[in-house]
């Protein structure tokens, strides 16, 4: 092999490898478990805003919704000095209290570490925890047809299956230490007290959602709790009682962005979640399996509420 042909061959092995590594970085995100703060944008050092997709239920993971990835990808823009801003995408019924809360910590945090804004879109619905995780946005803005709100608290569910059983002839006991330890389960009759101290969880998690919906829209206390009855709000009823600033589209949120930034040359990157095929895409067709194991934790996934209590969940009916 002559020395031209040698140094052709080098030449043609950098850019493969310089491609592969490129097409590595550069995979979606929406593929990806786990964010990294290594961007395709980033290493060709081109600064850009984040567009982060919250959907679905906010949990500790789900086909749409994964938290230990949305707290990493945080924490990745955070780091990256390429990063100059994140816009949110929200369409969430909410979800788990400790989660809601962690994903609105997280992004406070970001926003005061790096002194970069955070505004926040919403989808069709961004409804309890989805409105709680928006409130950490300088701007809120929504789809003229967005439902928003549902500010409160479920603490738990109490089925008491006692009456049922009598007359069935069934007889049930659990052998419990301590008196409240069995409360909510189907066998056992709620007692005054055992009512007081559930009710005494959704009050303390339901302090906590007004007062961050306070701080965040700057509003008092007693005006937010006017508002926080569980009910939704239509765009055009959230915007007149200061529970967003606009109503418009997507792009106009953006386009805001930017103008905010002063700079219109910023690429938007998306990150987007999207995790193992649910049980109706499975049966359906849509999606491949991989292992036969994967159906048996879609029907688990499809059958239970993966939801812990307390939660900012707002349940359609």
């Amino acid at each position: 092999m002559t020395g031209n042909a040698k140094r052709n061959g080098i030449i043609v092995f950098i850019i493969i490898l310089i491609i592969a590594v490129g097409v590595s970085v550069f995979a979606p995100l929406n593929a990806r478990r786990h964010a990294s703060s290594n961007s395709f944008l980033s290493v060709f050092g081109k600064e850009y805003i984040a567009a982060l997709y919250i959907e679905g239920e906010i949990r500790s993971e789900g086909k749409t919704y994964n938290q230990q990835w949305l707290l990493d990808t945080i924490s990745a823009l955070g780091e990256d000095s390429k990063n100059k801003a994140i816009i949110l995408f929200i369409d969430s019924p909410g979800g788990g209290v400790y989660e809601a809360d962690e994903a609105y910590l997280a992004l406070r945090e970001y926003t005061e570490k790096t002194s970069r804004p955070v505004y926040a879109y919403m989808g069709p619905l961004a409804a309890s925890g989805g409105y709680y995780i928006a409130c950490a946005a300088k701007k809120i803005y929504a789809n003229r047809n967005t439902l928003t709100g549902s500010i409160g608290v479920i603490a738990g569910q109490s089925v008491d299956a006692t009456g049922l059983f009598e007359k069935l002839g069934i007889k049930a006991e659990t052998f419990t230490s301590g008196k409240n330890k069995n409360m909510l389960s189907y066998d056992n009759p709620l007692t005054p007290e055992q009512r007081a101290i559930m009710q005494s969880i959704a009050d303390d998690a339901y302090d906590q959602f007004t007062g961050v919906v306070a701080e965040g829209r700057g509003m008092s206390i007693n005006k937010v709790r006017e508002l926080a009855d569980g009910r939704l709000y239509t765009a055009q009823q959230a915007q007149k009682n200061g529970l967003i600033d606009e109503i418009g589209s997507w792009e106009k949120a953006v386009n805001a962005l930017e103008e905010a930034l002063d700079n219109f040359d910023y690429e938007l990157v998306t990150y987007r979640y999207k995790g193992s095929s649910g049980i109706l895409d499975l049966l359906s067709g849509s999606a491949k399996v991989k292992r036969a194991d994967e159906i048996l934790f879609a029907v688990r996934d499809y059958l239970l509420l993966d939801v812990q209590y307390p939660a900012y969940l707002y349940i359609k009916n």
